[in-house]
């Protein structure tokens, strides 16, 4: 009997080594995809949303709950919550033991073991979320940091096609700023656009980042869209307690700033310089050959030529094809004439459209709008084409166009010459002193379209005395009318006030003018220091996580 006994005992000690296993079964799982948008809503919360691509692994323990961690210091109610498994409603929505956040129970639709399924969270009015921006502004802003729900990486594994989307209440598009995520494998420039509803967003996409890694994006925008007490203020500071506790500190910080203030600046005037650089970054991706027929306004835009040098020569051309006339030089104003000729470009009708708004604000905003579309234009049609070649191309066009004017015998064939090749010789850096050094006190011989361009156009007072020779397009015979003239450096004087008249009453600091098309264009990285961070991980570290950090533990798709 005690030998039977003693069998059956080593029979289920054998059977334990087998079961045991079974019952100490892990989490194990992949996620082959995951979306997260952040909504930030014109009442000043945010709307998070989840959805979960799960691969359960073999042997493993069925997915039954999945916790989300919710941002740290914000606030938020399991009613405004819901939750589903393949569209399969999550009624058991609980906060979490193991994370900062909540917990989703998934019943008799957990994931198996082999299993695969995805999971969709939505959570509303998520408060405490914002914080005042700090970086200088021409106005207050409203900032925030987000970093997706993460999984412990002793459960997931395997790489995930992540998405994240941060939508802000912003309509306009040329305010807003985003922070260069961090840890994140993906490129640092989002994808920039506009929602259905015209809200502007950002999005970052990888197909090599992961589950388990803490990522962080951010952005920021004016502080007017959202009311001002749902931005958290940064607790009061004691500036003359902090003083007397820290004098020692503060004479050493003296002299380190003796050495940061030198590359503060070049920080500062390297940032300025960035935000002029328009172009697309893919149009410096190297091509063959060189793309012709483009027109000096697109030429100027792949030279990188400042913008209101561009909105210049806009402005010129349509006056010169007799579509727009101007009506008044400070403010500017023009008017379209009636009519329209045939043939003009697209960014031509756009500059004569973004002159029917009555205030400024308006005009600025569809100009900027119109040159968006120019280097997106320009941008397109460099494709396959050699950067470096087309720009050489076209500055060779430039110096030939001077040669022409230069070689010109007489006054009125030069400036003949130097209206039929002005869009051309405006592309050249040095065009003010080149104009003076080519017609010196000499005359220049006015065009017939100078009327539509300057206002206070009086022939009899401009006229040298005298009759002038005759200026046409074509070869210059012998007759003789009264055109008027100027000296070349008035004439030139004139060309460059045209300029700066564009940044003075239209577009304002050409800085913040460009600024808002490269954000658009070729989006200016922000960095994060730039906005307030509070305590416990950057003013509102939207950790989502699981083990991973943020002080909570494991979630790892289930417990």
């Amino acid at each position: 009997m005690r030998k039977k006994i003693f069998s059956l005992l080593i029979v289920l000690f054998f059977l334990g080594l087998i079961v045991s296993p079974v019952f100490a079964q892990d989490y194990s799982f992949s996620v082959t995809s995951e979306t997260v948008t952040v909504t930030i809503t014109t009442d000043g919360t945010a709307t998070i949303d989840y959805a979960y691509s799960f691969n359960n692994n073999a042997g493993a323990h069925p997915i039954d709950y999945v916790d989300v961690g919710m941002p740290a210091n914000s606030a938020y109610s399991l009613s405004n919550i819901t939750a589903d498994v393949d569209g399969k409603a999550i009624t058991d929505i609980q906060n979490s033991q193991y994370v900062s956040g909540v917990a989703l129970g998934l019943g008799g639709n957990a994931i198996p073991a082999a299993g695969s399924g995805t999971v969709h969270c939505q959570v509303t009015e998520v408060t405490n979320i914002l914080y005042p921006g700090t970086a200088k502004e021409s106005e207050p802003y409203a900032s925030f940091q987000f970093s997706p729900n993460w999984f412990d990486a002793k459960y997931a594994s395997g790489a995930t096609n992540v998405t994240v989307t941060i939508i802000l209440p912003d309509q306009n598009g040329n305010e807003t700023r985003f922070y260069p995520p961090n840890n994140w494998p993906g490129a640092a420039g989002p994808q920039a656009g506009f929602t259905q509803k015209n809200l502007v967003f950002y999005r970052w996409q990888a197909t090599n980042a992961n589950a388990y890694t803490k990522y962080t994006f951010g952005a920021s925008f004016p502080a007017r869209l959202v009311p001002a007490g749902t931005i958290v203020q940064p607790p009061s500071f004691d500036f003359g307690a902090w003083i007397s506790q820290n004098s020692t500190c503060l004479c050493i910080g003296f002299f380190v700033l003796l050495f940061l203030v030198p590359s503060l600046y070049a920080s500062l005037w390297g940032n300025r310089k960035r935000k002029m650089q328009y172009l697309p970054p893919k149009i410096s991706i190297e091509g063959h050959g060189i793309k012709r027929g483009l027109t000096a306004i697109e030429a100027a835009i792949l030279m990188e030529q400042p913008m209101d040098k561009i909105l210049t020569m806009i402005l010129f051309s349509v006056v010169k094809k007799n579509a727009a006339k101007v009506i008044t030089r400070d403010p500017l104003k023009i008017e379209a004439v009636t009519p329209q000729p045939e043939g003009l470009q697209a960014y031509e009708t756009d500059f004569i459209k973004a002159f029917q708004s009555p205030l400024p604000v308006g005009q600025r905003q569809a100009l900027q709008n119109m040159m968006i579309a120019v280097v997106q234009s320009v941008a397109e049609k460099m494709k396959g084409f050699s950067l470096k070649e087309t720009v050489a191309y076209y500055q060779d066009i430039i110096k030939r166009a001077w040669d022409e004017v230069e070689a010109a015998g007489t006054p009125d064939v030069k400036s003949q010459k130097y209206d039929e090749y002005m869009g051309w010789t405006m592309l050249d850096h040095d065009y003010d002193d080149h104009t003076r050094r080519v017609f010196g006190s000499g005359p220049v011989f006015l065009p017939l379209w100078w009327g539509n361009y300057d206002p206070g156009y009086h022939p009899a007072s401009l006229t040298g005395g005298g009759a002038a020779p005759a200026v046409s397009t074509g070869s210059i015979g012998g007759g003789r009318s009264s055109l008027p003239t100027l000296p070349g450096g008035s004439f030139a004087a004139s060309i460059v006030n045209g300029v700066q008249g564009f940044s003075a009453g239209v577009i304002g600091d050409v800085t913040g003018f460009t600024g808002g098309i490269t954000s658009k264009t070729n989006p200016v990285p922000v960095t994060t220091s730039s906005s307030y961070h509070g305590g416990g991980g950057g003013g509102h570290c939207a950790c989502a996580c699981a083990c991973a950090g943020c002080a909570c533990a494991c979630a790892g798709g289930g417990r």
